[in-house]
């Protein structure tokens, strides 16, 4: 057998700038945050500790929200989280494993991740620390020991992929599913735009906290939503609140490599039969609106839902529109549900 010596990091970084919603890695990994917080909440999901936080009253249909690569709970607005109590649901959201304030797994060896980008793109097998089904695995533990189930699942970018893993594998514990800004593994999807690829192949001028943060906000400004741009401030405290909650650099390299090991959702999602959404934003420049299109062309009864001027972000004058699909689909599902009962 012919032995295959990885090139250099100079040669591979040529070959990322066109890997659909992979390339925040690159900036992520040196720019990095953990911030250790009192009274978190966390559960034993299968051996791995995963936090959580629930809003609303127990005995509502729940909601559970999974965000994307790198990112913490945090990241779903709370203005979001209180729209969907006030829409007569129980909210759960989850630190994914590696982020915020759930378990790392440092102890994990981490291959040359840009070697395993280009074997990704040339269709070679990726080596990665654990698959993204074991994110999927998680959120099931943390739903069996809450006794949940099952819930109406909302994902976001990765979480869109962890959302339809889910749907795919137990879909006894999916009531619907929504997937934003995702896709579906499809690696002839399109890219990102040059201009986020060379910002997040990039880096922070230095490790400084104040450098990382500069770097952070950049990132959202680039793939934020041009129809409803946020002000500066508005980007820099939800980045602090990120940063705050917990960004590790090597836990989001390892979520990287799960999604790049993972095989093509669409032969899979083809046999979903519950209730299902795709949203998605026709200005996404980080996962292109075809991949949302590619999601719901899938998907055989699924909604689509395209929104004018979105980004790859959850901007505050969408946030009572996204609420309001989430809401409607859910409400429709448990009438259904309850007239078959």
């Amino acid at each position: 057998m012919v032995k295959v010596r990885p090139p250099g990091d100079s040669v591979l970084r040529r070959f990322t700038a066109s890997i659909p919603g992979l390339n925040p890695i690159i900036g992520n990994m040196r720019a990095g945050h953990m911030n250790t917080e009192s009274g978190i909440t966390k559960i034993n999901a299968n051996g791995t500790q995963i936090a959580y936080e629930r809003y609303g009253n127990e005995l509502h249909p729940t909601i559970l929200l999974i965000h994307g690569l790198g990112m913490p709970m945090t990241a779903w607005p709370m203005e979001m989280v209180k729209n969907l109590v006030a829409g007569g649901f129980q909210v759960l959201r989850i630190d994914n494993r590696d982020m915020g304030q759930s378990q790392k797994f440092d102890h994990l060896k981490l291959p040359n991740m840009l070697w395993q980008i280009i074997k990704h793109r040339i269709g070679f097998k990726v080596s990665a620390p654990y698959p993204l089904t074991d994110l999927m695995k998680d959120t099931v533990g943390v739903l069996d020991a809450l006794k949940l189930d099952s819930v109406h699942v909302v994902g976001v970018s990765m979480g869109g992929m962890i959302s339809q893993l889910l749907a795919i594998n137990v879909p006894s514990r999916v009531k619907s599913l929504t997937s934003i800004m995702s896709h579906t593994g499809n690696k002839d999807l399109p890219g990102p735009t040059k201009t986020v690829s060379n910002h997040l192949l990039s880096k922070p001028t230095s490790n400084s906290e104040a450098d990382r943060q500069v770097f952070h906000v950049k990132t959202w400004q680039l793939i934020g939503s041009p129809g409803y741009p946020s002000t500066a401030a508005q980007t820099t405290n939800y980045v602090c609140d990120q940063l705050e909650r917990g960004i590790s650099p090597v836990g989001t390299a390892r979520q990287m490599l799960a999604i790049l090991a993972t095989p093509n959702r669409v032969p899979m999602l083809a046999k979903l039969k519950m209730p299902c959404q795709v949203i998605h934003g026709n200005c996404d420049p980080l996962i292109p609106v075809e991949g949302g299109h590619d999601t719901a062309k899938a998907i055989p009864h699924a909604k689509l839902h395209l929104i004018d001027g979105m980004g790859h972000d959850l901007p505050q004058p969408l946030h009572e529109q996204i609420c309001g699909l989430i809401l409607e689909q859910a409400r429709a599902t448990e009438n259904n549900l309850q007239a078959a009962s």
